[in-house]
C-alpha cells in the first residue's frame, strides 16, 4: 500500500470508535480503549480530539447534515408528496448510516446486562419471535424490529396524549406494519 493510501491517525481513530461505540455502547467505551484500538496512546488520541463528545460529534456529523438535508426536501413538498418522501427518506438516512444509528441507540445493550434487567433481552427475543409469527423472513423481521423500536419512541414522544387514542394508534399501526390478517 502507499503511503497516501494509509488512513490518517485521525480516521483511524473515528474508524475505532465507531466500532467500538456500536459494539459496546458510548458510555461502554473508553478513551484508552479507543486508543488501543488504534495502536496510539491516550495522548496521541487527545491530540486529535478534545475527548470522547468530541470523537462522537464528529462521526454523526454527516449523519446531522443528511438529516437536515432531508428535513430541506421534505419542507419544500406539498401535504399529498411529502408522507410518502418522508417515509422513503427517512428509511434511506437510516440505512445509510446504520452503524451512527446503532451508536446512538448503543448504550441499551449494556444496560440489560445490568442485573435489575436479567432476563429482558431474551423476553425481547421471543416477543420479537411472535411478532414475525414465528417467520424468519426478513420482511418479518424487519416488520417486527420496527414495531419493537418504534413503539417505546412513540410512547416517550406523546406523553400527553391520552393513553387509550394512542394505543389504539399504535395497535393499528403495529399490525399493518406487521401485516396481521384483519388489522
Amino acid at each position: 500500500m502507499s503511503r497516501s493510501a494509509r488512513p490518517s491517525t485521525r480516521e483511524e481513530i473515528l474508524a475505532a470508535a465507531s466500532r467500538l461505540f456500536a459494539a459496546a455502547g458510548f458510555k461502554g467505551t473508553s478513551l484508552q480503549d479507543i486508543a488501543g484500538a488504534v495502536g496510539c496512546s491516550k495522548a496521541a488520541l487527545l491530540y486529535h480530539f478534545d475527548g470522547k463528545d468530541a470523537i462522537l460529534a464528529e462521526l454523526l456529523a454527516p449523519a446531522v447534515e443528511a438529516f437536515r438535508a432531508l428535513d430541506a426536501r421534505l419542507a419544500a413538498l406539498d401535504d399529498e408528496a411529502v408522507r410518502p418522501a418522508a417515509v422513503e427518506g427517512y428509511v434511506d438516512l437510516v440505512l445509510r448510516f446504520r452503524r451512527e444509528v446503532t451508536v446512538l441507540y448503543g448504550d441499551i445493550p449494556e444496560l440489560l446486562q445490568r442485573p435489575a434487567f436479567a432476563g429482558v433481552h431474551e423476553l425481547t427475543e421471543r416477543l420479537r419471535e411472535a411478532l414475525t409469527g414465528r417467520s424468519r423472513t426478513p420482511q418479518a423481521c424487519a416488520a417486527a424490529l420496527l414495531v419493537l423500536g418504534g413503539v417505546p419512541v412513540a410512547c416517550m414522544e406523546q406523553p400527553d396524549v391520552d393513553a387509550g387514542e394512542l394505543r389504539e394508534v399504535l395497535v393499528r399501526s403495529a399490525a399493518r406494519a406487521l401485516d396481521v390478517p384483519g388489522s
